[in-house]
Formats: structure tokens, sequence, C-alpha cells
């Protein structure tokens, strides 16, 4: 079930990404666009996700033999993660003059920055959501797979929130925002008298990080960066 599911959102990131291709025959900002997606395909789904297959029996371990509190090392695994999500969109922002546009001129990323992009934009929106992933990972028996699906969507809803919604979309962050939670969730694999969780509770797995994301987003808005633009780069 699970390796089906992983293919179903594999076939359907692929397909959308050659679809987009083919569009920018005709069209050179979707072509652009389509190159960057292949970018992150290629450099953040395909090889990250090999590498957190690979590293998982490993983290595992860590968190079976570590005496450090697991949430934190959650927290901070998350967190790394995400840096090295967005440095990959960063990256294919910052390649449109190699695809054959102006920086600025097609983007996937609200910035070419990439302090920019984390501090103002993305991660630092993320770190409330990985402390409430950590402390409900400590307490219940949420096995990685469904943090990598359940946080999957959060991501989604999180962009539908600032772009507006776009059903097509839903495979790619799910495999993106499912990335960087799913190795860090094996820390608590051979966790101990953890409650079972209950299939009505999933849903609350996939709101509550984005409930806890509110209060960063209005300090960046009201207090950090008032002011700050959403997107440093005009319409596409």
């Amino acid at each position: 079930m699970k390796r089906s599911i992983i293919i179903v959102l594999l076939v359907w990131q692929f397909l959308l990404t050659t679809f987009l291709t083919l569009g920018g025959i005709d069209n050179a900002k979707l072509g652009v666009m389509a190159k960057m997606l292949w970018g992150v395909n290629l450099l953040w789904i395909v090889l990250f996700g090999l590498i957190s297959l690979r590293s998982r029996d490993y983290v595992s371990k860590v968190g079976e033999s570590t005496q450090k509190p697991l949430p934190l090392l959650f927290f901070l695994g998350a967190t790394l993660m995400a840096l090295l999500g967005e440095a990959v969109t960063t990256a294919m922002t910052n390649c449109a003059p190699i695809f054959g546009a102006e920086i600025g001129e097609v983007y996937i990323t609200a910035s070419a920055n990439y302090l920019d992009v984390v501090m103002f934009h993305s991660v630092v929106v993320f770190l409330p959501q990985y402390a409430i992933l950590g402390w409900l990972l400590s307490r219940y028996a949420i096995s990685p797979f469904a943090v990598f699906i359940c946080y999957g969507i959060t991501g989604f809803i999180g962009e539908v929130m600032f772009s507006g919604p776009n059903p097509l979309m839903l495979a790619q962050w799910i495999l993106i925002y499912g990335l960087f939670v799913y190795l860090p969730a094996h820390l608590f694999v051979a966790s101990k008298d953890r409650k079972q969780m209950r299939w009505w509770m999933y849903p609350f797995l996939v709101v509550l990080p984005v409930i806890a994301s509110i209060p960063m987003v209005a300090l960046l808005l009201l207090v950090i960066a008032p002011g700050h633009p959403s997107i440093h780069f005009p319409p596409m």
C-alpha cells in the first residue's frame, strides 16, 4: 500500500512536469518553469528521497540509543531537511539565466536570496510546526509514512493559503514537504509507551501544524518584518 501510494505520487508529479515541458515548446516561460521543476524532481524528490530511504535505519538506531530528547532532535532534523530543500528550490530560481530567462522573470521561490527565503517566507514559519509534530510523535505511535503523507498535506494547505488552490500540485507538495519530516520521524520508531493513533486523529495531525504556525506568521507580518513583500518578483 505504501509503495503504491508513492508510485502514484511520483507518476503524478513526473507526468505533470512532462506536460509542462511539452507546453514549454510554445511558451518560453512555461519551459523555464518546467526545467526548474525537473531540477526539484531530480535533486530533492529523487536524490534526497533515496538518501532518506538509505538513512532511515541509521536514524532509527540513533533514536533508540540516544539520551537526548527526541522531540528536540526531530525539531533540529526537520529544520535541517527544510533548509536543504529550500536550498534546492532557491538554486532553481537562481538558475533562470541557465534555463533561458532573467532572474525574477520565472521563479519557484519568493526570492532569489536564500536567507530571505528561509528567514522571512518558509522555514521560519515551519519551526512551530516541527515543535508540535515532535511533541505528537513523542506521545503517539505515528508511523514515519503517516507523518510523510500528513505533513505533505499540511504543506499543500500552506501553499493554497499563500498562492491559491491548485489541486494539480497536490503530489508535488506532498513529496516535497513530506521529505522534510520523513527521515527525522524515524527517531521515534523504537519508542515505547506511545499511545495508539485512532483514524479520526489523523486530520488533527494535518491541521495542528497549520494552527501552530499562525502566531509565527503574525509575528513576521506585524513585528519582525512588517511590510516585507510576500514575493520579491513581478507576476509571471
